[in-house]
């Protein structure tokens, strides 16, 4: 009988993990913007509270679907968006660091790329321009436009 129970407990326990979905790049299709995802360097995803995954093709259809869907971070179980460094990488949001510059141009024209430290951020900013964000005023910046 106790076997039972935990085989029981073991698959309910699997069943209910909030699982990353790879990204499969040319099939996907953006969550917000409708447009198949093809750029490795650009990716993101959301994983709900309630496990369902969602897709898109740059970091900005990620934060204007949160907007139009008015989802909270406590809607959410992770938010991911991929490293420009390390194409398909997808790396936690809310810690990343972010450049916005016109020369490194993202699929949606906000020209947002992501990084897993600020070193490498800033590296790119030497290289590239632009101004470096936090997940948080990333935000704040595209809602206020």
């Amino acid at each position: 009988m106790n076997t039972i129970i935990l085989l029981l407990s073991f698959i309910i326990t699997i069943g209910c993990q909030k699982e990353i979905l790879p990204i499969d790049y040319g099939k996907d299709q953006c969550s917000h913007c409708k447009m198949t995802i093809v750029d490795k360097k650009y990716g993101a995803e959301i994983v709900t509270a309630k496990g369902k995954a969602y897709k898109f093709d740059a970091t900005e259809c990620l934060i204007g679907y949160l907007t139009q869907n008015n989802l909270a971070e406590s809607d959410l179980d992770k938010v991911l968006v991929t490293d420009l460094s390390q194409p398909e990488k997808l790396i936690d949001a809310t810690t990343a660091v972010f450049l916005i510059s016109p020369k490194l141009r993202s699929p949606m024209g906000e020209n947002i790329s992501s990084f897993s430290d600020k070193k490498t951020a800033e590296k790119f900013r030497e290289d590239f321009g632009g101004d470096i964000y936090d997940w948080q005023s990333l935000k704040q910046f595209l809602i206020n436009r």
